[in-house]
C-alpha cells in the first residue's frame, strides 16, 4: 500500500524538518518489507482566504487535488480518536491487507479541518489531547509510521 503525507503549510529547514526526514527514510526503507510505501509528501500553502471557514475550505479543495482516487483518508485532528502506536499499525495492516492501494495521512492548518472533510474521512485521529505545532505534528507522525512499520513486522524497535 503506497502512503502519501499531505500537509497545509511548509516544513522550512531546521531541525524539525531534518527529524521528520530521518523518519521519514527510516519507514521508506523498511516499509516494503511489509507491504508498504512511501508515495509522497505534498505540501500546499497555508489558504490566506479572510475567514476561517474559507480557509478550512481552499485547504480541503487542495487535499481533494492531490487525494488518489479510492484512497483511504486519514485526517490528523486534535479532536479525533486517540490510537497507541499497536492500534496504529494494526489500522495500517487492515487497510493494507483489505486491498487497498493508497492511503493519505492528512494535517489540516491552523484553522483546523474542513467539516465536509472530516465526515469524508476514514479516520480522524489524534496524537494526544494536547494541541502541537504542524512542525512536531510532521515528526510525530513521521516516527509513528517507521514505528507501525517495525510493530507489523516484529521487529524490536517497538517495546511495550
Amino acid at each position: 500500500m503506497r502512503i502519501s503525507l499531505f500537509a497545509v503549510g511548509r516544513l522550512k529547514a531546521g531541525p524539525e524538518k531534518e527529524l521528520a526526514s530521518r523518519y521519514i527514510d527510516r519507514f521508506a526503507k523498511a516499509g516494503p518489507a511489509v507491504g508498504l510505501e512511501l508515495a509522497k509528501q505534498i505540501e500546499i500553502a497555508e489558504s490566506r482566504a479572510a475567514n476561517a471557514e474559507t480557509r478550512k475550505r481552499e485547504e480541503a479543495a487542495g487535499l481533494e487535488k492531490s487525494l488518489p482516487e479510492g484512497a483511504v483518508l486519514i485526517l490528523l485532528d486534535e479532536r479525533g480518536k486517540s490510537l497507541d502506536s499497536e492500534a496504529f499499525a494494526e489500522l495500517i495492516g487492515r487497510y493494507r491487507d483489505g486491498g487497498k492501494r493508497d492511503m493519505m495521512l492528512a494535517i489540516g492548518g491552523a484553522d483546523g479541518l474542513d467539516p465536509e472533510l472530516r465526515s469524508r474521512a476514514d479516520a480522524v485521529l489524534n496524537l494526544g489531547s494536547m494541541t502541537w505545532p504542524h512542525q512536531l505534528v510532521r515528526i510525530l507522525i513521521a516516527e509513528q509510521l517507521y514505528r507501525a512499520v517495525t510493530i507489523l513486522a516484529g521487529h524490536p524497535y517497538h517495546r511495550a
